[in-house]
């Protein structure tokens, strides 16, 4: 069976960027944004979610939600949407991530490339803490939630990315300058 759909993996420290450049490729290029995050956050708040609880307390913890979870809910949206060419925002973050994606959608899927945002992480703390001052709502725009999600991203993704470039998949984008010059650098690479 071919794939049914294009996906684009979005990586990225927490407050790289990743997703206003989302926001901005789908306005230009007409892909639907599909945040693990932001769905995982979603299905928490949804009231006798099987899964709410669960979800909940990795989040506090700053660790990585089970990965067929995180499939299933991706699933669930890409069928929902009707369309076929997906950005994938903050996944896969970690080896247990990828192996679980490979198994359960890696046939359903074709993986196009793997935009990734390079931004130092002073940059990033201080992005996540303005926006959470700004009134977020992120349960973990705080300065101890970061410092575990900075390892996280460290010790966990950062592999994950070193393994798409020896495949020649990641296109690497730096993203310390505004958003406006940063999605110049990305539009490229979707033209």
């Amino acid at each position: 069976m071919a794939p049914n759909y294009n996906v684009v993996f979005v990586l990225g420290g927490p407050g790289a960027g990743k997703g206003t450049q989302c926001s901005n490729i789908v306005k230009e290029f007409g892909y639907v944004h599909l945040s693990a995050g932001d769905l995982l956050r979603e299905e928490r708040s949804k009231p006798g979610s099987q899964y709410g609880e669960l979800i909940e307390n990795h989040i506090k913890n700053g660790t990585i939600v089970p990965v067929e979870i995180t499939c299933s809910l991706l699933e669930r949206a890409m069928m929902k949407s009707g369309k076929e060419n997906f950005l994938i925002d903050g996944f896969p973050r970690n080896q247990n991530n990828l192996d679980g994606w490979n198994k359960e959608m890696g046939e359903k899927v074709n993986l196009k490339f793997v935009l990734f945002f390079n931004c130092p992480l002073d940059v990033c703390t201080q992005r996540c803490l303005d926006r959470g001052a700004a009134g977020s709502g992120r349960s973990d725009d705080n300065i101890e939630s970061l410092k575990k999600r900075f390892d996280t991203y460290m010790n966990a993704t950062m592999p994950i990315i070193e393994h798409y470039k020896k495949e020649n998949a990641v296109k690497i984008i730096e993203a310390t300058s505004s958003p406006e010059d940063v999605f110049e650098k990305v539009k490229p690479h979707f033209q």
